[in-house]
């Protein structure tokens, strides 16, 4: 007879692994497949080979090269400036309601984390009404007739603080529990040898909690890559596609009101997988190598 036993972890994971395979898998190995054709969705793909990626990459007269490499460009800003405040922000407001003095913490952990519940797209189009020319609270309240959405650097920043604003709480939840986690007797002994708040969050806080920072900065880094909705919906690439990244290039190729060009389009998503795989794996591999 079978031991139920050995079948009842099967039954747990395996939902998940079809799930994984038939939505993630499956899709993930076809859009490979299909970034080496050539293909508008409708008609059988046509195998071109290393085509779409020669035009992509080397073909700099080509429409679809320089689109790549401004998406891509535009999208390396994004990473580069919200990714270190979606990790140090985070972390400072986690180490602040760790403070022994700190009243109703639980009702600001509640403030920060309540955003980060709200769908991307409804928090972008709240944001948008905020920084309205005419009706926005910002421009109302500062006396300005600044256009936000149509002008650098200000696009930028309608972007990050919307990011910022809805992102930080699933962060700052994973470090408090992992700052809860550190013993207790670690700070005492630190300061019986006379070390400050700095010494202590610098020597004790960190280290201790050195994989919760790892895993928080992969997930981010990686869900930055794939920014689409507040580019699209605060500024709609603009101005002169200067906020266009390249999750909204890939979406406008496969899926524009004309003829599809998902071939180019799968070949752009496959090189951003690249980057996004290269990054994190050095990402993973530096802050490990210094936390041993």
């Amino acid at each position: 007879m079978y031991n139920k036993n050995k079948l009842a972890p099967a039954f747990f994971i395996g939902p998940h692994i079809i799930l994984f395979v038939v939505f993630i898998l499956i899709p993930s190995l076809y859009g490979i497949y299909a970034s080496f054709t050539q293909w508008n969705l409708v008609s059988d793909p046509v195998w071109v080979g290393l085509d779409n990626y020669r035009t992509i990459l080397f073909n700099k007269e080509s429409s679809f090269s320089s689109e790549f490499y401004n998406g891509m460009k535009n999208t390396l800003i994004f990473v580069g400036i919200s990714v270190p405040v979606m990790i140090i922000l985070p972390l400072l407001i986690a180490v602040s309601l760790e403070h022994k003095d700190l009243r109703m913490k639980n009702v600001f952990q509640s403030i920060v984390y309540i955003p980060g519940l709200i769908s991307i797209s409804a928090a972008t189009l709240l944001w948008s009404l905020i920084f309205n020319r005419q009706l926005g609270v910002v421009n109302n309240l500062f006396g300005s007739d600044t256009v936000w959405a149509s002008t650098q650097p200000y696009a930028w920043i309608t972007i990050f603080v919307i990011t910022t604003w809805a992102g930080i709480g699933g962060n700052m939840i994973i470090y408090r529990a992992s700052i809860n986690g550190v013993s207790k007797d670690l700070y005492e002994s630190a300061e019986i040898d006379g070390a400050g708040k700095i010494r202590k969050f610098f020597n004790i806080t960190l280290p201790s909690i050195r994989f919760p920072l790892i895993y928080t900065m992969v997930m981010t880094t990686a869900g930055s890559f794939n920014v689409f909705a507040q580019p699209l919906m605060m500024t709609q690439g603009g101005p002169g596609q200067s906020t266009t990244v390249l999750m909204m290039y890939i979406r406008d190729l496969a899926f524009s009101h004309g003829e599809s060009i998902a071939g180019i389009a799968s070949a752009m998503a496959v090189m951003l997988g690249l980057v996004i795989l290269v990054v994190s794996a050095l990402q993973f591999y530096l802050m490990s190598r210094n936390a041993s």
